[in-house]
C-alpha cells in the first residue's frame, strides 16, 4: 500500500469513524434535560470541532506509522482512538456520566502520553495533539462538571 492509500485509510478511520459515532449517539432528549455548567458550549461548535481534531488525528497516526509503526507511540495511538470512539456511546447511549468521566480521563491521559512519546522524533505529530489535548481537557471539566451537577 502506498503512503498516500495509507494516509487515506487513516483519514478514513479516524474521521469516518468519528463522524458515524457522532450520528449514531447524536445527544437527545436526555441529554437536553441535564443541568449544565454555564461554560457548556452551544451544540453547534462541536462538529466542526471534532472534525478538525479528527483529521489531526488521523495524520498524527499516519506520520507515526510511516516512521515508526511498531513502536510505543503507535500503540498508544490506536489506544487513545479506542478510548475516544468509548466515550460517546458510554456518555450519550448508556447515560453513564461517571463511567465517562473516567474514559475521557483516561484519554487525556493517553493524549499527552503520546505527546510525550512522539516530542523528540515525531514533532509534527505531538504538534498536531496540542490542541486535541487541550479539546479533551475542557471537555474532561466540561462531564466532570455535569456528573457532579446532575
Amino acid at each position: 500500500m502506498s503512503r498516500y492509500s495509507t494516509l487515506i485509510l487513516f483519514i478514513a478511520i479516524v474521521v469516518g469513524g468519528g463522524l458515524a459515532i457522532g450520528y449514531l449517539t447524536a445527544p437527545g432528549e436526555w441529554y437536553a434535560g441535564l443541568d449544565k455548567p454555564s461554560f457548556n458550549p452551544p451544540g453547534w461548535i462541536f462538529g466542526p470541532v471534532w472534525t478538525l481534531l479528527y483529521i489531526a488525528i488521523a495524520l498524527a497516526g499516519w506520520w507515526v506509522w510511516e516512521h515508526r509503526r511498531q513502536s510505543v507511540a503507535m500503540k498508544i495511538w490506536w489506544i487513545q482512538l479506542a478510548l475516544n470512539f468509548i466515550w460517546s456511546p458510554v456518555f450519550f447511549s448508556a447515560h453513564q456520566i461517571g463511567l465517562a468521566l473516567s474514559v475521557i480521563v483516561a484519554l487525556l491521559f493517553a493524549i499527552i502520553a503520546f505527546i510525550v512519546t512522539t516530542w523528540e522524533r515525531e514533532r509534527a505529530a505531538a504538534v498536531m495533539f496540542i490542541p486535541y489535548a487541550a479539546w479533551v481537557g475542557f471537555a474532561s471539566v466540561l462531564n466532570a462538571s455535569i456528573f457532579i451537577i446532575n
